[in-house]
């Protein structure tokens, strides 16, 4: 692997994985637009802003996205402990910058779109973990190999997050570090241990006011339909409208560019939301059929990570993949109230330049392991 190229245009591009992810994106861009374009107007005075902004992200994406896929994916092996310190520079980074809309540092402005350093952070855990877990592969069941590293890279990771505060972060994060540490090898009670004892850290915080952002995130859930106060009506205005939109939409949906919460009800409907604007457009039928598209792109990644003839490759694909679906099934149960509102994106749906950029070059990467094992096998 020492003396691998960094870059190998040889062919093996897997042709069904690339197809689902233009559906995603095409799908994604479209239902971006018609949830975006009220809310662009109003914001703007354009109601292509967004749209022209998600188009060239999507450009640079896929350019990534392509040069990842001739990528050595090998070579990330050797640097993986740097990207993760690339990862902790940025977060640092974030925190000594003026805060943000509501008191909260998520993001560098870098010229027309904004880093988002926990996007960043994911990747890197990922990426080391798999490295890790492929390097003492034999040694993992052994605390000192699987609890401690994770406990280390994980709670510094996290502590960083919460000092944005970004709770989601941490919520996708820890969920990232668990499964890259069982599929790694980690025995299945240390993850009951580690269970027991972050929940005990969330108990601590909360008694001491450490979480006074997180309760307030989590005022109001479950009861978006039953505000009793002036002060709840407000906080839950937007898991609310999400609902109704949910609602109105049926079996069949209103019809593309027919959702009525996009007009200024539900806030910023090309966010976090806008899979509540697909249901009310596209009915439950079109969701089901979406989510559907999704867990195809998730078993095709999985099914080509597998064929990996080493065992980095195999973790990290399966990683990055898990990674979409962790962030999909996330995003419905806040936009559908099952969990509280804290900021969770819908993968090659939600307006972005940082996670749609960050997501399509992982793609790259998972495109490069199956190419490779094409090639191997050949």
């Amino acid at each position: 692997m020492k003396n691998a190229k960094w870059f190998d245009v040889g062919m093996g591009i897997d042709l069904p994985f690339c197809i689902i992810i233009f559906v995603l994106l095409t799908v994604g861009t479209i239902m971006m637009f018609s949830a975006s374009y009220a809310f662009s107007y109003y914001t703007q005075g354009d109601s292509y802003y967004y749209l022209v902004r998600q188009l060239i992200f999507i450009v640079l994406g896929v350019a990534g996205m392509a040069v990842m896929s001739l990528f050595n994916y090998n070579k990330l092996h050797q640097i993986a402990p740097i990207v993760l310190g690339v990862a902790y520079v940025a977060l640092l980074v974030v925190l000594i910058l003026p805060s943000g809309d509501g008191g909260v540092k998520r993001w560098i402005p870098l010229g027309m779109f904004n880093i988002q350093p926990s996007e960043i952070a994911k990747f890197a855990v990922i990426l080391f973990f798999a490295h890790w877990a492929s390097k003492y592969y034999n040694k993992m069941q052994l605390p000192k190999f699987s609890v401690l590293p994770g406990l280390i890279v994980f709670g510094s990771i996290a502590v960083l997050l919460f000092l944005e505060p970004h709770y989601s972060g941490i919520v996708i994060i820890g969920m990232l570090t668990v499964l890259m540490l069982y599929i790694g090898g980690m025995k299945t009670k240390y993850l009951a241990i580690g269970g027991i004892a972050l929940l005990g850290l969330v108990l601590l915080l909360a008694v001491t006011g450490g979480l006074t952002y997180a309760m307030s995130r989590m005022d109001g859930w479950g009861q978006s339909l039953e505000y009793t106060t002036e002060e709840m009506w407000q906080t839950t205005w937007q898991t609310r409208n999400s609902l109704y939109a949910i609602g109105s939409g049926g079996l069949w949906g209103l019809g593309l560019g027919q959702s009525r919460q996009k007009y200024l009800y539900l806030p910023e409907p090309q966010n976090d939301f806008i899979f509540a604007i697909v249901v009310e457009e596209l009915g439950l039928i079109g969701a089901a059929i979406i989510l559907l598209i999704f867990a195809l792109l998730v078993w095709r990644g999985i099914t080509l990570s597998l064929r990996a003839k080493d065992k980095f490759g195999k973790l990290l694909g399966i990683g990055l993949t898990s990674q979409i679906g962790i962030q999909v099934v996330l995003n419905i149960l806040v936009i559908t109230d099952w969990l509280p509102n804290t900021g969770i994106s819908l993968p090659f749906f939600s307006y972005g330049g940082s996670s749609l950029i960050m997501l399509l070059a992982q793609m790259g990467i998972v495109l490069s392991i199956s190419r490779t094992a094409n090639i191997e096998r050949q």
